[in-house]
Parts: C-alpha cells; structure tokens; sequence
C-alpha cells in the first residue's frame, strides 16, 4: 500500500495527516514519529481530480501543483472571488498570530474554526456573518480601516509562537481591534454582527507549556531518501514541531511533504534533509502480503 502525502489537516481540534486516497493519521503531542520520503514529488491534481500527466513539482514548493493544476484550482478558488455566487454563508473574523500580528479573513460558516486552525491563529474572533460578497466587503472595508493584512506569512508566524503573551493580552489586543471594527461606518447592510467572544488555541497546538512553541530552524523541503524523525510537542497550521535527535525543535512545514509517497523510519533516527534558519522560507507492505495499517 503506497502512502502519498496529502497534507496536514484538523479533525476534532487536533492535527492529522492524510493520504491519497481518503485516509488519515491522527498525530498525538509527546508521540515519536518518522518517515524517509521515496521517489518523486507528484502534483496533487486540481478540485479533486487526479493531475492527467502526472507531474512531478519542485521539492521546495509549498504548493504541490503543476502549472496547469494551480490555474484550475485557482479558477474556482472563493480567495481569488473565482465563485461570487457561492450561496454558503461566510463569517469575517480577526486572527491573532502574535503581538501585533493579526489578520482579517472570512471563512465558510459549515467550517466552524477550522480554518482559524489551518492558519495557525493562536487566538481568534468572529466579527460577522452573511453572504459572500458582503462579508468580502467587509473584510477589505476593516483590512483598510484598521490597517490590518489580510494574509500573514508563515514565517512571521513561527517567528512569534516561541514567546507568545498569556491569554489577557490576546484577549485585549483582539478586544480592541474588534471595537474599532465595530465603529466603523460601512459594513455592508446584509452582514449580521456578532457578539465579542475570543477563542483560543494554544492547548490544540500544544502551546501550554513554557517554550513548547519555539524552534530552531524550519524544514522546508524534502528529497528521495530524506529523513525527518522527532518527536512531535506542538503543532500550528501546517507546522509540525519536533523536539529532535540530540537535542533542540525543528519545525517541519508539512506543505512540502504533500506529493511525497512516506514509508516509516525510526523515529530516533537523525534529520537528513536541509534545514532553513528559523524565518526564512517556510512501513509499505514488509512481505509482499501484509499491509501495514498507518505509517506512524
């Protein structure tokens, strides 16, 4: 049974990692895993559908699509407004990645916070609710007024989530932004507030505890044969970090793992593949009839 990458998601407010093909592996804080990757890096196809050539995509990309895949994708994407008559209902919220590191977004309200949690937000808020274009309204109107972004890089993130602030500090940071948000003039007429309410994350990423955030550098590509191996104390967004051999965390960006196939490794064993400074990029069957159940 071949194990090809297919990302790292959240399921009941804790990381897992799929596979082509449906399955998934639940990842548990204190757990040790390893895995070698194998042969080539393929793209994952576009909407669903499998890529019809084939291709391989480059190790270090963060996204494992082809040229004509990521246009497909790209196409009906609701970040690039490719379905404005999209008939769900979006919610606009604030996300708090660090001290003075917030965003504005929306999100599908039928997703609940699990975008909140593919982003990495620490903390978050829910502004708004209503139809697509009007929470896409919104969302600029507040990008521009607050003078807040509506993306923040992963760098940024990793950079802030060694030393973050208690929760009063996030709690009043986001407080703030979201009485100024709610004084402005021009939110578009069919978007319902909502009431203040601040979420956090850092127990689902496994923030609690003193330092469990911080990382010495970042595995951002892996290649035929490369190791990773470590043992997993916290997660954010597509970040895994890992406390590893000899000592020290690395944080693993599990976007470049996608269109690998995996096979387990020990997970004592050392990390072979390049690691980055921290803010710079971001068993098969053993006997031909046994198949192994889950690679970790």
């Amino acid at each position: 049974m071949e194990w090809r990458c297919a990302g790292l998601g959240w399921s009941g407010g804790g990381p897992v990692l799929r596979w082509a093909g449906g399955r998934s592996s639940a990842l548990a804080y204190g757990r040790a895993i390893g895995f070698r990757a194998v042969g080539e890096r393929w793209c994952v196809g576009a909407r669903g559908n499998p890529c019809p050539v084939r291709a391989v995509v480059p190790a270090r990309a963060t996204q494992a699509r082809c040229p004509e895949c990521a246009r497909l994708d790209r196409a009906f994407s609701v970040a690039a407004d490719g379905v404005p008559d999209d008939p769900r209902t979006y919610r606009v919220y604030l996300a708090w990645f660090g001290p003075g590191l917030v965003k504005v977004g929306i999100t599908a309200q039928e997703r609940g916070a699990v975008r909140l949690l593919e982003q990495g937000a620490v903390a978050f808020c829910w502004l708004g609710r209503g139809p697509l274009m009007a929470a896409r309204r919104t969302e600029e109107l507040l990008r521009s007024a607050l003078g807040v972004p509506d993306r923040v890089p992963y760098a940024r993130k990793r950079e802030v989530r060694g030393a973050l602030p208690g929760w009063a500090e996030r709690v009043g940071e986001l407080a703030g932004l979201y009485e100024r948000a709610a004084a402005l003039a021009g939110w578009a007429e069919t978007l319902e507030r909502v009431a203040f309410e601040a979420v956090d994350h850092a127990e689902a990423f496994g923030l609690g505890a003193p330092g469990s955030g911080a990382a010495e550098g970042v595995v951002g590509e892996v290649a035929d044969g490369g190791i990773v191996a470590g043992r997993l104390v916290a997660a954010a967004g597509p970040d895994l970090h890992l406390e590893v051999a000899g000592g020290g965390v690395l944080v693993l960006d599990t976007r470049v793992l996608v269109g690998w196939q995996l096979t387990g490794a020990d997970a004592g064993a050392s990390v072979t593949v390049p690691v980055q400074p921290l803010g710079g990029r971001g068993p098969g069957p053993t006997d031909g009839t046994a198949e192994q159940e889950g690679l970790f």
